[in-house]
């Protein structure tokens, strides 16, 4: 990652956009420094995608102003465009050609000289570990494979940004550790920013910097570092007896920061170690489980928006007309 202070390949101040009375990104304020691995951690809705094509130059904003690599997005579309490699949300690949054929389609469109056509096609199967497949159709690729292929594809014209809009979604955890192995060995390889939208909390971890997104407002940004840090406390999860009497009695007699989970209960305290024996003790229904860690990115989400990414997901807000965000 850059120092802070150098070229920006990314730069947006109040970026909006609305379909009819719908809002699906309201005023968003980025910097993005050249080489960072940037992230949009937010549920499906949040408004990432719908960002991501505004600053792609796929959908014109709404209002406000954002320039890529130099470029203004409204005003210079083609120098955006030169400039920047995209993965898509969904797959875009010929599933007929095969690997080196789809790549070669791609570098044909965007005018890569063909001198450079094949060795720039051997590098890039080879850092996507997909040599040994250079000659296979695409209809016999696995998921994680087609993924891997289309990281390749995108970065066949040399890009100085590449965007990738929810990368690993629908594939299991193996295989996202795979493609993020595969997207640090890109980094170490060639200078390059990443900027990536996902809903998955730990592929946040990955980023250098990442900026929480809600109904269409980014609502924290930082390092996850930084952002667990000013969650501050211990966390607490406890599974009880009976939850919804433990729950008042937490705010009622112990006066923390307690909330129902998925699991049980969750709790925030300066000093979660001290704080687990009172409650086994004093609480008016048996502890049946406890656990105390170290904020996580989910806890930073509840902390700033009020609920989980699961619970924003299951009431999405700002989606357009055509389901994306």
């Amino acid at each position: 990652m850059n120092a802070v202070g150098g070229p920006l390949a990314v730069r947006a101040e109040g970026l909006r956009k609305s379909y009819g009375p719908v809002t699906a990104v309201s005023g968003v304020d980025l910097m993005v420094r050249e080489g960072e691995t940037f992230g949009f951690l937010g549920p499906n809705g949040a408004g990432k995608s719908t960002t991501i094509s505004m600053l792609c130059t796929l959908i014109r904003p709404g209002g406000g102003y954002a320039e890529v690599a130099g470029w203004d997005v409204e005003r210079a579309p083609e120098g955006v465009r030169r400039t920047i490699g995209l993965v898509f949300q969904e797959s875009t690949v010929d599933n007929e050609l095969t690997a080196r054929e789809n790549l070669r389609f791609h570098a044909e469109l965007y005018g890569v000289p063909r001198g450079l056509l094949r060795p720039r096609i051997d590098r890039l199967l080879g850092l996507m570990g997909l040599s040994e497949r250079r000659d296979s159709p695409l209809r016999t690729f696995s998921g994680g494979m087609r993924r891997r292929l289309e990281i390749a594809r995108s970065l066949m014209h040399d890009p100085r940004v590449l965007f990738l809009d929810e990368p690993t979604v629908g594939l299991d955890p193996q295989t996202r550790m795979l493609i993020w192995d595969h997207l640090h060995r890109l980094r170490q390889e060639q200078a390059i920013t990443l900027f990536l939208t996902t809903h998955y909390l730990e592929e946040a971890e990955h980023c250098d910097r990442i900026a929480i997104m809600d109904r269409g407002r980014i609502v924290v940004q930082g390092t996850p570092a930084e952002l667990k840090s000013a969650v501050g406390s211990d966390v607490i999860s406890l599974r009880t007896a009976d939850d919804a009497t433990a729950l008042r009695a937490l705010h009622e007699r112990f006066a923390v920061e307690a909330h129902a989970t998925p699991e049980g209960i969750g709790v925030r305290t300066s000093d979660g170690p001290a704080l687990v024996p009172r409650l086994c003790a004093q609480l008016p229904v048996p502890v049946h489980a406890v656990t105390v860690r170290k904020p996580s990115l989910d806890d930073v989400f509840v902390h700033f928006t009020g609920h989980t990414i699961r619970d924003a997901a299951d009431t999405v807000v700002g989606a357009s007309p055509s389901g994306r965000e």
